[in-house]
């Protein structure tokens, strides 16, 4: 049976952003009639934020902290509480105190169930504070630097980069591919993602995939209209 399991930020909504209306409609559409499933490394609260309600509850599950917070028709399910240890915490403040970005906003250090989230500009920074530091990252390639530096020093804790700002860490193996347990291997998973390279926080759960843990397809889309593209093209002419 075929199963769709899509990330949310940058595939299914523009970064920390809401859906797109008619995006919405059609999504919605596709899920009455396809087994969709969601995973991102934002929490239940955000994803609900981005995409509504509607949509949380018509998808199969929600896998919310990259896997770690588990949601089925608004409830949660399961959680996997993990604590960042106190010297991987003082590494990220020292790279905080460090870094030649000069904006910092607050909330560098968010603890999610089952893992961090770091962001040098904080996750309280607006969206034109997100681009000028997405737009430096680019440019210096900060966040792939100090995930390369944070896993040689806690060679048991990843940390892959999501979204525009952030870092995501977590203990090895709780990472998004963990949600392929849940599938059976008659299952054929397609899998829709924007960090599908390696150091992205879909890189495991495509790689997976692309490995033949499980049947599938991953798919790297560049944003939200791309996954529309691409959806509308599986519609029209099949997988």
């Amino acid at each position: 049976m075929n199963k769709f399991i899509f990330d949310v930020d940058g595939t299914l909504t523009p970064s920390r952003g809401k859906m797109d209306e008619k995006f919405s409609q059609f999504f919605f559409n596709f899920c009455t009639v396809n087994d969709v499933y969601l995973v991102t490394g934002s929490d239940y609260e955000k994803t609900v934020e981005q995409i509504g309600n509607v949509i949380c509850g018509m998808a199969k599950r929600v896998y919310n902290c990259s896997g770690n917070d588990v949601w089925q028709n608004g409830t949660n399910i399961y959680t996997n509480d993990w604590t960042l240890p106190q010297d991987a915490r003082e590494f990220l403040n020292k790279q905080l105190s460090t870094s030649k970005f000069p904006l910092r906003t607050g909330l560098h250090i968010e603890d999610r169930p089952g893992m961090v989230n770091f962001s040098v500009v904080g996750r309280n920074a607006t969206l034109g504070e997100r681009k000028l530091y997405h737009e430096y990252d680019s440019q210096t390639l900060e966040r792939h630097q100090i995930a390369k530096e944070f896993k040689l020093q806690f060679p048991l804790i990843e940390a892959t980069v999501g979204g525009e700002t952030g870092i995501d860490i977590f203990p090895i193996g709780s990472d998004k591919s963990q949600i392929l347990k849940d599938f059976s291997d008659n299952d054929f998973i397609y899998f829709f993602g924007d960090m599908c390279k390696p150091g992205g926080n879909d890189f495991p759960i495509a790689n997976a995939i692309r490995e033949g843990e499980k049947m599938g397809v991953p798919y790297q889309v560049d944003n939200w209209k791309d996954t529309w593209r691409q959806l509308n093209a599986y519609i029209t002419n099949g997988a």
